[in-house]
């Protein structure tokens, strides 16, 4: 048996994390993988050579380069319960969607496109993770199909975003309610920050993970920028905060469409 470290550059949040387990799923060379997202690394102990391995994991193009290759012995593999991590992806799945919802609602009562933006994002979530729990004993072909659909309807659903806030740009808009901006987008930014926590705390006996870690995340910047959005609103009483950050968190989503269809090729 074989234990391989890979750095993976572009690993900063669960989501990415949640995609390399999807590719990597149909090997069955695979035994065990190991995740270190603070520091971007990578063990992967499995059968056989690292090719296949490789290719996968460079269709994903998250600047994913092998450090080194050591033989170790059978008995020291620790296998997880996949009971366990499916009942962990289902928590966190549970999360997203359900701040998916409350973000878009409100959004939409209180006229605020960051928030219907962000809702989005978390969406995006969901669905990496929900692909993870389908990926678990799905056939190869159906698990692409999944894919590729979910990235579509995400894609369609943030360029629809775009389209109403530039719509509402060139109109004659209400500033946004600033109050609810600011207190779902904090809730959400605590939403990201334990499934963060949860996930980690999953990966490491060490319990490793650090405040600094969590502020990296993507989402939780993404909550942090709606946050302060409701604030400049607050200061401005203009619409224009919330339209700017919008705009940027579905530039963000429509990124993360790509990543979702490149698992369907």
């Amino acid at each position: 048996m074989k234990k391989t470290i890979y750095y993976i550059n572009k690993m900063d949040c669960p989501s990415e994390e949640a995609l390399i387990r999807m590719k990597l799923g149909g090997l069955s060379a695979i035994k065990k993988l190991e995740f270190d997202i603070e520091h971007r690394k990578l063990v992967i102990v499995h059968a056989g050579n690292d090719t296949e391995i490789e290719k996968l994991l460079g269709e994903l193009n998250l600047g994913s380069s092998r450090e080194k290759t050591v033989l170790i012995d059978d008995t020291m593999i620790t296998e997880g319960t996949e009971k366990g991590q499916a009942k962990l992806l289902w928590t966190v799945l549970i999360i997203n969607f359900g701040f998916f919802v409350i973000e878009m609602t409100t959004g939409f009562l209180s006229r605020s496109m960051g928030l219907v933006a962000d809702s989005l994002d978390m969406l995006a979530d969901a669905l990496v993770y929900g692909l993870s729990l389908w990926a678990v004993g799905a056939a190869v072909n159906r698990k692409k199909e999944v894919a590729t659909m979910s990235g579509y309807f995400q894609m369609l659903l943030a360029l629809l975003g775009l389209m109403e806030v530039v719509r509402r740009f060139i109109g004659f808009e209400a500033a946004p309610d600033f109050k609810t901006m600011i207190i779902v987008s904090v809730l959400a930014l605590i939403a990201n920050a334990v499934c963060l926590y949860l996930l980690q705390k999953s990966k490491s006996n060490e319990a490793h993970m650090k405040a600094s870690m969590i502020f990296t995340s993507n989402d939780v910047i993404i909550n942090s920028g709606v946050i302060l959005a409701g604030i400049l609103v607050f200061l401005t009483h203009s619409k224009y905060p919330d339209l700017i950050i919008g705009a940027l968190v579905f530039v963000a989503v429509v990124r993360g469409a790509f990543r979702i269809l490149k698992l369907g090729k």
